[in-house]
């Protein structure tokens, strides 16, 4: 099986009473890391529920608990002793929050969970469940996950992040950052070899978000908008999220708008990146900058430009580092990211030094001392003072 970088701290968490609940987009890899968690405990006194199965959903469904804890032993399950269940895909039954917490506080029973949205799982289990759980997000592959997958000897070349240019790993990987860049990191699109089979899996996972995710956690009715919303973010990638721009576009008033907006946040298909500033209540009113959480939707949803996508992609790499922002002024300046308040990148397809020596300035001004241009390919093999993307 191949190691997810989240792996070792999920291991971690075997060895607390609390619940762990995985969330994160469809198809993302939930079931691999459910899986292999209950495969790390030897005990045999464990069991795995997949509630896409109508069986394990009717166990579940059952009003009297007392039913439920009899199908856990028919299970073969002793909860005389201490038990571990795996749930895959909670959020196909609304009530099992409460199903969980008896079992939780009558039995000693570690539960491992899993949902397609911190839209169920932050929400729906925050007071049944709260004190009770630990919720970790598993996101798209980043670029050492994908190389690993890929079998490629040199992902030890990105383990380290931050390293300045090196033509020996650029010039190893560039094929596999573009490849990564143009089909992102949803372990099947990357496992899968042929491009044809990859653009049809990508439009998969999109329907199966319209068609599914859409029509069991929220009370959206028209899909046909919500594809349209969508494909008009994807075509304005790294903007701010302008709503009445947005709003007159689509017909869609703009209460509703934020609605579906917030949703797809919630569901993983975006992240939304705030400004950077001092005072935290212009922070509120500041526009938030979009993404798309995996680069193979994206390309799949439009055409957008190169410098966009690998904004794109470095957004995505950043995120699973740290809390990203962006920083602005009236007057046009601007910094693409900040991660925790403490570090400030630029991204350049071809970076020059007028653009490293303009983000140090700009950094310098808001007080923050680590910054670094980033960077796809050389301008000139006379400036390699910037970060190859791939090492971000």
């Amino acid at each position: 099986m191949f190691q997810r970088q989240l792996f070792p701290e999920l291991l971690n968490a075997l060895k607390v009473k609390q619940i762990i609940a995985i969330t994160g987009m469809r198809r993302v890899g939930k079931t691999t890391s459910l899986r292999y968690l209950l495969s790390k405990v030897a005990d045999t006194n464990k069991v795995y529920f997949d509630l896409e199965r109508v069986e394990h959903r009717m166990l579940f469904r059952q009003e009297n608990y007392g039913n439920i804890v009899q199908g856990l032993e028919y299970e073969g399950l002793d909860l005389s002793r201490k038990a571990w269940i795996a749930i895959d895909e909670v959020q196909l039954v609304p009530e099992i929050a409460s199903v969980i917490k008896f079992l939780y506080d009558t039995y000693d029973i570690k539960f491992f969970i899993s949902g397609s949205s911190s839209y169920y799982l932050k929400n729906l289990f925050s007071e049944s469940l709260a004190g009770r759980k630990r919720v970790y997000e598993l996101w798209p592959l980043s670029f050492y996950e994908f190389l690993q997958f890929t079998q490629s000897r040199d992902a030890f070349l990105v383990e380290e992040p931050y390293v300045p240019y090196s033509f020996v790993i650029s010039g190893k990987l560039r094929d596999a950052y573009k490849e990564y860049l143009l089909y992102g990191g949803f372990p099947e699109v990357v496992f899968e070899s042929l491009r044809s089979h990859k653009q049809h899996l990508l439009r998969d996972i999109i329907n199966s978000y319209l068609n599914l995710d859409i029509q069991i956690l929220a009370d959206f009715r028209r899909v046909d908008d919500i594809y349209k919303v969508i494909r008009l973010l994807a075509g304005r990638v790294g903007s701010k999220t302008d709503f009445v721009k947005i709003s007159s576009i689509c017909g869609i008033n703009r209460q509703l708008l934020r609605e579906y907006i917030l949703f797809f946040e919630q569901t993983y298909l975006i992240r939304q990146v705030p400004a950077f500033v001092t005072n935290a209540d212009r922070e509120i009113a500041l526009q938030k900058k979009l993404y798309f959480s995996d680069n193979g939707i994206l390309n799949t949803l439009a055409e957008v430009g190169s410098g966009a996508v690998l904004e794109n992609s470095v957004a995505n790499q950043l995120s699973l580092r740290g809390a990203l922002k962006y920083y602005a002024r009236r007057s046009g300046q601007e910094i693409d990211f900040i991660l925790d308040d403490k570090i400030a990148f630029e991204v350049k397809e071809t970076p020059s030094p007028a653009d490293l020596r303009t983000l140090q300035k700009r950094a310098e001004q808001i007080g923050i001392a680590e910054s670094y241009l980033v960077g796809y390919q050389l301008l000139n093999k006379e400036f390699t003072g910037f970060v190859w993307a791939g090492n971000v």
